[in-house]
């Protein structure tokens, strides 16, 4: 039986997977990357407009399974804002937490991005999880948009 916990966190995947926040094919990026993964058939896009080394704006557009498009929401409500450093530092926090055991503790401490400590239990779903934010690191290590 699923706990009150996991219960809250499945919720908060369904909701982030049904009302995708930043779901756009941003114009004028400054920078993009596209993400793929065979596995599940997810095929994303994220979307940057950097300023000032700051995220002014981020968005992804494409199709995918709940956890993929639950993550790449959850991804963009949590790095827009942000200066591109502090960014990549928190993307890979993610991933390694995401990767590892121990990670548990980190998630928990950032709100609704706790939601995506559940998938660890389903090993061929991590890249699925992951995927939003290989393609962000792609975007801000040159991606240049169109």
């Amino acid at each position: 039986m699923d706990s009150p916990l996991q219960e809250l966190y499945q919720a908060i995947i369904l909701e982030h997977n049904r009302h995708p926040r930043h779901a756009y094919a941003m114009e004028n990026a400054t920078h993009q990357a596209k993400g793929y993964n065979p596995n599940c058939g997810d095929d994303l896009q994220v979307f940057l407009r950097i300023q000032n080394d700051t995220i002014t704006d981020i968005s992804f557009q494409g199709k995918g399974c709940a956890i993929s498009t639950a993550s790449a929401s959850l991804m963009t409500e949590k790095l827009l804002k942000q200066k591109i450093a502090d960014a990549q530092q928190f993307s890979s926090h993610v991933q390694t937490a995401l990767r590892e055991e121990g990670g548990h503790e980190f998630l928990r401490t950032q709100g609704d991005l706790a939601a995506l400590d559940g998938v660890k239990k389903f090993p061929m779903r991590l890249k699925c999880a992951t995927l939003a934010w290989h393609a962000f690191d792609e975007a801000i290590a040159g991606q240049r948009g169109n």
